[in-house]
């Protein structure tokens, strides 16, 4: 939604814009809690590597409360810790290389 409508179709948001607000800025508000998300939201050596290469011309969510499943448009490469889960723009229902972030209990 990010990228389809206020980066490309209302031109509200520089595409750095539109990709801070998505990436670094939710690492941000919550890494004091959850310290795992330090490495979120960046890319430098060391941090996983979690990248997402996309068309900015075509990305768009597709998604609907019908249908919210439904996967989004212009999302050609994704890697998860490094591995891909989208290839192509196919998803690779194989890969399950996530780990969850957890804040520390108490």
């Amino acid at each position: 939604k990010v990228l389809g409508h206020f980066f490309r179709e209302l031109g509200a948001l520089t595409l750095m814009e539109a990709l801070r607000k998505m990436a670094l800025m939710p690492a941000l508000r919550v890494e004091g809690r959850a310290p795992a998300m330090r490495d979120k939201g960046r890319v430098r050596v060391g941090v996983d590597a979690d990248l997402v290469a996309f068309d900015p011309d075509r990305v768009a969510d597709r998604a609907t409360y019908a249908e919210p499943t439904l996967p989004p448009e212009g999302m050609e490469h994704v890697l998860v810790n490094g591995v891909p889960v989208v290839s192509g723009g196919h998803l690779n229902a194989e890969a399950t290389p996530g780990r969850a972030v957890r804040a520390p209990v108490g």
